[in-house]
Formats: C-alpha cells, sequence, structure tokens
C-alpha cells in the first residue's frame, strides 16, 4: 500500500481489531455492528486506557448526549493516546459540561425555523426533514445534541403527515435535505416509504441524504440499499469524514458502492482541534476523499454547541488551511470553509482574501504566491476598441 503525506498507510483494514473472536459474517452485518456498539464506562476501559477527563466524561455523558460507538470506528481508536484524533470526535471529556458564554443549545436557529414538528424551512427553497434522533455512533460535537440521542434536555417529535402536508403545500420547495439523526439508520423499506413519498410531489426536484454512516458503519451500505436508492434519482449524499484514518478499505468500499449507483457525494468536515486543525491532516483527509470519488464539499467551523470550546478552533487556522490547499492541490479537493451564522442566519463563506483592491475600472489580485496581478473591469465595445480604422 501507498504512504500519505502523514504517513499512514492508505484505506487500511482495522478489522477485527478489539474483536478477534467475532465471525466475518457477524462483522459484516450491520445490525451485529449497531447491536455490539461500545456504550458504556466499562467496555471502554476494558480496551481503552482512560484519562482522567475522559473517565469523568462519560459517566457525565448520559445527561447531554449518550456515548455509542460502532465496533468498526472504534477500531480506529489508539489504546493508549488520549489524543488520537479518532478518540477526540466520539469519547466524551468532562470539558463537556462547561459551557462557554458563546455556546447555545439550538445554534442554527433551527427550533425558530420549523413550522411543523421536525421540518426546518430555514433558506427560500429548501428544506431540512429531521426523520430521526438516531445515530450510528454520537460525535462529542454534534450541533444537534439537544434533541439527537435522547439524552439531550429536548426530544424530537417529527410528524411525518403533517410535514407531507407542509411539503405539497409550498411549492417554492424544490430540495429536501434527510437528516437527523440519520436516515440510513431506518430499514430498506421504511427508508423506501419516505423517499417514494416525497418523489410523489412534483414541484421537489431533488433528494439528498445527510449521514455518517458510510463512515462509521460502512456495512450498512449494502447492494440491495444502493439498487433501492437508485430509483429515487436525483439523489445527492453528503457524507462526514473529519480525518484521513476514517477513510479505511470498508468505507472506500461502500462509497465506492454509492457512486457506482450514479449519487453525487460531497464530505462535509468540521474543523476540530487536535482532528484536523493542520494543512498537513487536511490535504491528507481531501486527497483520500477524492480517491474514493467524494468531493470535499464544506469545512464547517464548529458550531457553537454547550460543552464543545476545547474542540474550538481559531477562525484564522481555518483560513490559513484553506490558503494551503489552494493552488497546491486540485481545486476539486479544495472545500468551501463556511461559518453557519448563529442563530440561524445560515451558511456564510469564509476564505482567504484574494482581492487588494476593486473600482469600476480595474480588480488587482493575488495569487496563491502571493505574486500580484490586474485585471481590467472595463467592457470596451469593438468600435471603441478598432479606433479610426473602424470607419475607414
Amino acid at each position: 500500500m501507498h504512504n500519505d503525506s502523514t504517513g499512514e498507510k492508505r484505506f487500511a483494514s482495522f478489522a477485527p481489531g478489539y474483536w478477534p473472536g467475532v465471525t466475518p459474517e457477524n462483522w459484516n452485518d450491520w445490525r451485529w455492528q449497531l447491536k455490539n456498539r461500545v456504550t458504556k464506562l466499562e467496555q471502554l476501559e476494558q480496551h481503552l486506557t482512560l484519562a482522567p477527563e475522559e473517565r469523568a466524561g462519560v459517566i457525565l455523558s448520559g445527561n447531554k448526549l449518550s456515548l455509542a460507538i460502532t465496533p468498526h470506528f472504534f477500531n480506529l481508536i489508539e489504546r493508549d493516546n488520549p489524543d488520537c484524533p479518532i478518540r477526540r470526535q466520539v469519547v466524551p471529556r468532562i470539558e463537556e459540561t462547561a459551557t462557554a458564554p458563546w455556546e447555545m443549545a439550538d445554534p442554527c436557529g433551527e427550533d425558530s425555523h420549523m413550522p411543523v414538528p421536525g421540518l426546518v424551512h430555514r433558506y427560500p427553497d429548501r428544506v431540512l426533514f429531521l426523520v430521526t434522533d438516531r445515530c450510528a455512533s454520537y460525535c462529542r460535537y454534534c450541533t444537534r445534541s439537544r434533541v439527537v440521542s435522547g439524552a439531550g434536555e429536548q426530544e424530537l417529535h417529527t410528524d411525518f403527515e403533517e410535514a407531507f402536508r407542509y411539503l405539497e403545500k409550498h411549492t417554492e420547495i424544490r430540495d429536501v435535505l434527510l437528516s437527523g439523526g440519520d436516515a440510513l439508520l431506518f430499514s430498506d423499506d421504511k427508508l423506501e416509504n419516505l423517499l417514494r413519498r416525497l418523489r410523489a410531489i412534483g414541484h421537489i426536484e431533488f433528494l439528498r441524504i445527510g449521514t455518517r454512516v458510510p463512515i462509521f458503519l460502512p456495512q450498512r451500505i449494502t447492494p440491495e440499499l444502493c439498487a433501492m436508492l437508485q430509483k429515487y434519482h436525483p439523489l445527492w449524499m453528503s457524507v462526514h469524514a473529519n480525518h484521513p484514518r476514517e477513510l479505511t478499505l470498508e468505507v472506500k468500499a461502500a462509497l465506492e458502492r454509492l457512486a457506482n449507483s450514479g449519487i453525487p457525494l460531497g464530505n462535509q468536515s468540521v474543523l476540530l482541534r487536535g482532528v484536523n486543525d493542520d494543512a498537513a491532516t487536511m490535504k491528507a483527509l481531501v486527497h483520500k476523499l477524492l480517491m474514493c470519488r467524494v468531493r470535499p464539499y464544506y469545512l464547517y467551523q464548529l458550531d457553537l454547541i454547550k460543552g464543545s470550546s476545547h474542540l474550538k478552533v481559531p477562525v484564522s487556522k481555518g483560513i490559513e488551511i484553506i490558503e494551503s490547499l489552494r493552488g497546491h492541490t486540485t481545486g476539486y479537493g479544495i472545500p468551501q470553509y463556511v461559518i453557519d451564522a448563529p442563530g440561524g442566519g445560515g451558511k456564510v463563506p469564509i476564505g482567504p482574501g484574494y482581492t487588494i483592491f476593486h473600482d469600476e475600472e480595474k480588480i488587482v489580485i493575488r495569487n496563491y504566491e502571493g505574486k500580484i496581478f490586474e485585471y481590467p473591469e472595463g467592457s470596451a465595445q469593438p468600435a471603441e476598441l478598432a479606433g479610426e480604422s473602424f470607419h475607414e
């Protein structure tokens, strides 16, 4: 296998890892993976050397966001390294119990844009459909920790029939994003019933699924699931990988099955301290994503969710990372860096400043090397360009 810039072997398999006795049949069964998730302190301590901050965080995790890690993803965790970038994403820490003054329960203002339970209508032509509050594993920085996993301060009570009636009535809606929680935890039949109902609404042009299942639970991406999804095109999918180690052989195969079924794939990463907040890691991640036929789509600044300050990265660092990619790798590999404006302002793109001066006559720009260029802003007509020769 080839080595990437971080020294990791590309697309390795980590199975069976901490589960040496499991049969391949069970390991590759997504229902077995869900049934055997790590959900308790004693399971963590059986395999990992926990830091005191982690042990205390696990004990208190049920008060905010449940602990759950699939065996597949758990195998990526380094046993004796509390700074392991995979571990920081899924193992609770006591810092989660501290709330900074700027943190909120609903940082994206979704509850205030919810005309019917479970349906968020924040942008003019598209909606977010929260179809479940369960995930395969729980990210400790989850934007919806108030409703996800059943441990938060709210409960998700999606009214599906009321949501369908709203969608039928509002003909300006052309795009529906299924999220939650994770819709790919539904059975094939339940998910197909949902997609069929949405496809029956004539003005809905395309559907999207936001999911981390291909990363947490690649066994779920079965040929049968892909064949079903293929019937509901145009269907797009946004997956969520933050670190190159997450892109295992099994994940690559799952993503390829989706791509071979005609589903365009984009990746949404969250910028996280100690996970992907350096240029080398981000470059390795986007390169591996492209090898998996996934286009890096968004790099999110961490939402201001309660208890997430220990994972927050300065915006200046995010801009620096984007600048390290621009001109140094293919444009397909450069995600758009965005802040989801606190309180419900929507996604705002943030990036390096390449414009030095701009008026009605010209724009002065710099490239990735720092060289300066001038581009004329005027729009002279052919007669003006030809001068007197035009009349001869």
